[in-house]
């Protein structure tokens, strides 16, 4: 079906990408299929020489069903195309492999996920690309970090698990003076709270598992942007096997229908328990930018329409006693991840970032403490009578 791109958010989520099939369905069916037939060989010629578009063999994403899921993901995050991904972390690998090669340097500023961390810091060194880890506090220092072999700067914004908001459109127009490009993971904020393409980004990346998803039922990645920088990044998928399942982007397009209505609940209930949090005598600290007492707040005003559904915030108290807080909580369950419907709880030095050294941890102020949370859709005063209860001794 085809949207208007002057349609709104909640539109687009419903209906672009979707195409009514030969009986009448609403949204575009599974197509569990590897491979399609052609009626004769000059058919097949005419896809695979790129004569004509049509359905070949779902490794290369020439499929129905994740087609139409990229383009509704491209009209969500208004970029010319997406491609999907097995993971989020598949997404990033993809891109960095497309624009860096040995020799060349990346840049990736503030916290990220643990398994990026991993990627830029022992697995492409192998490959002889280097990364520079520069923190928040050192953005005034960009355009002398960056080189002239620097291809790609790469950020989270809001961040795991601290919530730093970064200035897209200020750290985009260096890259860009300098060469490189700007790729952005909008996965915590997503494109109802923010988008980073039309705040001067070059690329946007998801881990598609998070709130795209949305019901904890899924694992996948995006990367969406302008199809002339798109195009190196199919080859890579490709190569490396990293296509999306067709059931998996089938339940992707299924999530992103609901996208604005989850995610605003998301915002209002996060926003109500981190103003709660804040001030609770066992609470030093509240990470979230819909405060006024965080540092970004001004800026994600700025630059976001909402301020998402994860929070951060820091026990008074060591490991243990952080430990047996988490643990009395009943409604949140403890495990990693993140943007479902139900209410996620963990802390960053046992899951997260486990695999960062404590000096590290300690530079990026990932104390023993912290918390983090991923407000679900629950009824919020159930989850703070749950948080409550944990902290009050």
């Amino acid at each position: 079906m085809t949207t208007a791109p002057n349609a709104g958010l909640s539109t687009r989520c419903i209906h672009a990408g979707d195409h009514l099939d030969s009986r009448g369905g609403i949204h575009t069916p599974l197509y569990n299929h590897s491979t399609f037939a052609f009626p004769d060989t000059q058919g097949v010629l005419d896809v695979v020489e790129g004569r004509a578009s049509g359905n070949l063999y779902t490794r290369y994403g020439l499929n129905p069903t994740i087609r139409a899921v990229e383009e509704k993901l491209a009209s969500i995050e208004g970029g010319d195309n997406a491609w999907v991904f097995s993971s989020g972390m598949a997404a990033e690998s993809a891109t960095f492999l497309s624009f860096c090669k040995t020799g060349d340097h990346m840049i990736c500023i503030g916290d990220v996920y643990g398994g990026t961390f991993e990627l830029l810091g022992s697995n492409l060194p192998s490959l002889g690309i280097s990364t520079t880890f520069m923190l928040g506090s050192e953005l005034g220092r960009l355009d002398d970090v960056i080189k002239d072999n620097t291809r790609v700067v790469f950020f989270e914004t809001p961040t795991n698990p601290n919530m730093e908001v970064f200035d897209i459109a200020s750290i985009s127009a260096i890259a860009r003076k300098r060469g490189a490009l700007t790729v952005v993971d909008n996965t915590f904020a997503t494109p109802v709270n923010q988008r980073p393409l039309a705040l001067g980004a070059d690329l946007v990346i998801h881990s598609t598992t998070k709130y795209l998803g949305g019901h904890s039922d899924l694992t996948g990645g995006a990367v969406i942007g302008p199809s002339k920088l798109l195009e190196p990044i199919w080859m890579w998928r490709k190569n490396l096997g990293q296509m999306m399942a067709p059931e998996v982007a089938f339940l992707l397009a299924r999530s992103l229908r609901t996208l604005v209505v989850r995610v605003k609940a998301h915002n209002t209930s996060a926003a109500a328990l981190a103003l709660r949090l804040a001030e609770h005598p066992r609470v030093a600290q509240v990470n979230f930018p819909g405060l006024v007492s965080h540092p970004q707040h001004e800026l994600a005003k700025g630059q976001m329409s909402g301020f998402g559904g994860m929070l951060s915030f820091i026990v008074r108290g060591d490991a243990k006693e952080t430990a047996a807080v988490v643990d009395k909580l009943k409604l949140f369950s403890i495990a990693p991840s993140l943007g479902g419907v139900e209410s996620l709880v963990t802390q960053p030095i046992t899951t997260t970032h486990h695999g960062l050294t404590p000096d590290e941890r300690a530079r990026r102020g990932i104390v023993d403490g912290m918390v983090r949370i991923s407000v679900g859709l629950e009824d919020v005063e159930d989850l703070w009578a749950d948080l409550e209860h944990a902290l009050n001794p």
